[in-house]
């Protein structure tokens, strides 16, 4: 057995071993007891067979071997080739192999630049090569059975005894890096490390890290046995902290450990230790941490995260976090506690473990002012800080006859954090059937027939939903108000080409929903007059609608061509339109509707009409009928104009204008009044070679508004009319419109992260189970590393909100603005800012200064002012997977949810 992982790293070069390298065991500095020449007359010669499975070869051995005996103490042929050449010593009987030379012996594999296989001693040695410029190149690379490659510098092998020596070796062991002079290694798989030395750095010459000087080291599969070792930091030895010998016990698994913490102060709660703990290493397949935060002025955080993966079926992990948040002084008008507590659970599971069957798991639960109270746990994301709601969702899906019809179920919940409102679906179903074509047949010969084009599909859902507050949630009053009920879905759809240029479309979708319970309202009379009273009827009902809707549209295209750089503007418009029909559900023959009476069974002054499934969790069939006209019209515009990029001058490239612009309404026929609805529209376009994106959407409104005042009050109010605007001078009233953009300056930021995950994400099968989970960290959370390969990053975000529905308007617009920049290439200071018009203040500013030391991560984090004023300096070591991605983690492991 070799050593454990190992990379391919460039190792510390010896310009007095090359020599030696390529020479081979002849010098003495390489000879050992172990491998004394015995008399050559008491062996056979070892049968080395040319494999043209790995390679071709330019030139073959010629010397006769026998292919039918096995020499003693070998077990099994060896396989060689070479893609350079390989020669035959006839005089000494030994085999020469160049150029990415390959070695396979039972379950010992090995590749180099050069290798030589001696006949008479059955010794293998294998070394790299210099090339023209001096650079020692071609490196062995050993493999052995399960275990990962490892990269030395040159090594010798005995067939027979199975023992070797391996010279400038390097390989991690526990996340951490060890580098030797020379190793031994014999049948028992013990190893012996001369001149080593362990490091959290994994360069040939570590420039800053924490390591172990080990003179004499031996490694067998349980235990590690050192002679003196002593601590180097920085390259200065520390003799005189030193070890005359040591004894360490090796599982070679999981190992626990102190989890340090990192400190700081913050504005409200005082200086801190924060995210100190232990790290528990439960077995291969489960991980746990226990960290707390501990603050000078009373306040305290703990939470326990669990990690599990299995490999090639499923992984996740849950996290329970508890805070009691004190601010301001006892005894104070100011001063409050608050207990809050947050519950993160997150599970996938992958396609091949159950083909037809998946799993998953995204829970997001607690106390609404866990974020804001404790700053997001400590890591003062403005993302966590500053959200509105949290939502759960646990999905179990499961498809049957050939993925014709599918299955799903799921549990969510989605919590506002500035209301309290909690609501719960516990749980949802969903049966779906794919379309169809019931008339058609699998025998059918040449084209379809209009009516073997009928299309039909099936749904069917089911809901259990509680809405309440959070804090409620857990009374026994609030679990009996659980709404329930179950929906059937069928479409029935036929689409046609008609003229050759118009799309015809015709649908009818009838709905049914199954409830367990309904409403009835009546009057009651009270001593401050009647009321009204809304009882809960248990017992099945049934209730359904139907509709019609047919349609056409099409796409009509327009172009004006140009002389010079502006070549052509393109419009394409896509109009269409469409009549749509449903009855009135309301009519007293369906009994979906009732009128309220007085507590006696009389009408009431006003009868007013009520569904009996108001507020069900599939609503109710629509009142009053509907027979209108919905019609849209879509537009898109781009120009095409001389590409600066083509040398030839003939070469154009496409620019769009305006990617979508979007109108939609509908006119109702059968309305009394306000016949036409608002008029909508969304749309977007880029700009700057689409580096700024653009994105609006608004309403108008075709209808005037009027000002009335309230008998016995002053205060004035507004009502729509049922008068066009037109006829007072506008064409509609825009009501409502938004905008948002976002705007990199350095697109190529995003460019360069995404190109470096995708090449780590090839390898991701060579990874240990601990690195595939911090890639995946970093895959799902972008925001949470620093790119040190980018020198500079400015982004900025701008959202604006205008509403005017009657006299008065309200304006809405913040800004935010982020990036980073390098002052050297190893120190990088990131930003976070914003200003919010409205409230006329500065949103959460944040500061970031990072220190790249390879493989130690350095962080200082600084908010200047506002609630989460505070700062926090971070030194911890850096995963191996992002030290050769160059890429910072700059928050703590919450990031991962």
């Amino acid at each position: 057995m070799m050593p454990l992982m190992a990379s391919g790293q460039q190792f510390i070069e010896n310009d007095g071993l090359r020599k030696r390298l390529v020479d081979g065991p002849q010098d003495s500095t390489l000879q050992d007891t172990s491998y004394k020449i015995r008399d050559t007359l008491s062996r056979k010669p070892l049968i080395i067979r040319q494999d043209s499975t790995l390679g071709d070869s330019t030139r073959v051995d010629s010397v006769k071997r026998d292919s039918t005996k096995k020499s003693d103490g070998l077990q099994s042929v060896v396989l060689s080739n070479a893609e350079d050449s390989t020669r035959t010593d006839r005089k000494n009987n030994q085999l020469h192999l160049y150029g990415k030379a390959k070695i396979k012996y039972e379950d010992m594999e090995l590749t180099a630049d050069y290798i030589r296989i001696d006949n008479n001693t059955h010794i293998m040695f294998a070394s790299g090569l210099v090339d023209h410029n001096g650079k020692y190149r071609g490196r062995p690379i050993f493999k052995s059975g399960n275990e990962p490659p490892v990269t030395v510098d040159s090594l010798r092998y005995n067939f027979d005894t199975g023992k070797g020596f391996t010279y400038g070796v390097f390989t991690e062991m526990d996340g951490a890096s060890i580098q030797a002079e020379k190793i031994k290694k014999n049948q028992y798989n013990e190893q012996f490390i001369r001149h080593g030395f362990y490091s959290t750095c994994n360069l040939p010459q570590p420039h800053t890290h924490f390591g172990i000087q080990m003179s004499r080291v031996i490694l067998t599969e349980n235990q590690v046995v050192s002679r003196s070792a002593y601590l180097v930091i920085e390259d200065v030895p520390l003799r005189f902290i030193m070890i005359p010998f040591g004894f360490f016990p090796k599982t070679n698994k999981r190992q626990s450990g102190i989890l340090f913490p990192a400190f700081g102060e913050d504005y409200s709660r005082g200086f801190f230790l924060r995210d100190g703990g232990y790290y528990i290493g439960l077995n291969d397949y489960w991980d746990a941490e226990i960290r707390a935060n501990l603050y000078t002025k009373g306040s305290w955080e703990t939470n326990i995260r669990t990690r599990y993966k299995k490999n090639y079926k499923y992984d996740g992990g849950f996290s329970i976090r508890y805070a009691y948040t004190k601010n301001g002084e006892e005894n104070t008008p100011g001063f409050s506690r608050a207990k809050d507590f947050n519950i993160t659970w997150n599970h996938s599971q992958r396609q091949e473990a159950n083909p037809g069957t998946t799993f998953s798991a995204s829970v997001n639960a607690g106390t609404g002012s866990y974020f804001s109270n404790t700053a997001a746990g400590g890591s003062y994301d403005y993302n966590q800080t500053t959200r509105n709601e949290m939502s759960s969702s646990i999905a179990y899906g499961k498809t049957f006859a050939d993925g014709k019809v599918n299955f799903t179920s799921s549990f969510s919940h989605r919590q506002s954090i500035a209301t309290g409102d909690l609501n719960l679906e516990l749980p949802t179903v969903n049966l779906t059937v794919a379309s169809f074509n019931p008339f058609d047949s699998k025998d059918r010969v040449g084209e379809q027939k209009w009516y073997q084009r009928i299309t039909m599909g099936y749904s069917m859902q089911g809901k259990n939903s509680l809405n309440t507050k959070d804090s409620l949630l857990f009374k026994k009053e609030t679990l009996g108000k659980m709404q329930n009920g179950i929906q059937h879905n069928i479409p029935v759809s036929l689409s046609l080409n008609v003229a050759k240029y118009f799309q015809f479309n015709t649908s009818v979708n009838y709905t049914e929903r199954w409830y367990f319970q309904s409403i009835r309202k009546y009057f009651d009379n009270s001593p401050s007059g009647y009321k009204e009273i809304t009882d809960t009827v248990q017992g099945f009902n049934r209730a359904y609608d139907y509709s019609l809707s047919s349609g056409f549209s099409t796409k009509i295209y327009g172009q004006k061509n140009f002389k010079g750089k502006l070549a052509a503007i393109r419009h394409v418009m896509t109009p269409s339109i469409n009549f749509n029909y449903r009855p009135d559900f309301s009519d007293n023959k369906y009994g979906f509707y009732r009128t309220e009476k007085y507590a006696d069974g009389s009408d009431g002054i006003t009868p007013q009409k009520y569904s009996i499934f108001q507020n069900a969790v599939y609503g109710t069939p629509g009142a009053g009928r509907s027979m209108g006209i919905g019609f849209s019209l879509d537009n898109t515009i781009e120009a095409k104009v001389k590409s600066e990029d083509d040398t030839t001058g003939t070469g154009y490239k496409k620019v769009p204008i305006l990617q979508g612009l979007t109108f939609s309404g509908n006119y109702n026929m059968a309305a009394d009044s306000f016949k036409l609805s608002t008029i909508s529209f969304s749309g977007r376009t880029s700009l700057f070679d689409q580096k700024l994106g653009i994105n609006f959407n608004g309403t108008f409104d075709p209808y005037q508004y009027e000002t009335y005042t309230t008998p016995g009050s002053n205060v004035e109010s507004y009502r729509r009319v049922n008068r066009y605007a037109i006829k007072g001078g506008q064409l509609a009233r825009l009501t409502q419109i938004g905008l948002s953009t976002d705007f990199s300056f350095n697109p190529a930021a995003a460019k360069s992260r995404g190109n470096k995950l995708d090449e780590l994400d090839k390898g991701k099968e060579n990874m240990t189970p601990e690195q595939q989970q911090e890639l995946a960290r970093i895959s799902s959370d972008p925001n949470a590393f620093v790119d040190f390969n980018i020198p500079w990053n400015i982004a900025a975000s701008f959202t604006f909100q205008y509403s005017k529905p009657f006299a008065k308007s309200t304006i809405t617009s913040t800004i935010n603005l982020h990036g980073d920049f390098s002052i050297t290439p190893k120190w990088k200071i990131q930003y976070n800012s914003g200003y919010d018009f409205q409230a006329k203040k500065i949103s959460m500013t944040q500061f970031n200064i990072y220190r790249d030391l390879h493989c130690w991560d350095m962080s200082f984090g600084w908010v200047p002012f506002g609630t989460y004023r505070s700062y926090t300096f971070t030194l911890r070591v850096k995963a191996s997977i992002l030290q050769d991605l160059k890429l910072t983690k700059r928050n703590d492991y919450y990031n991962s949810f």
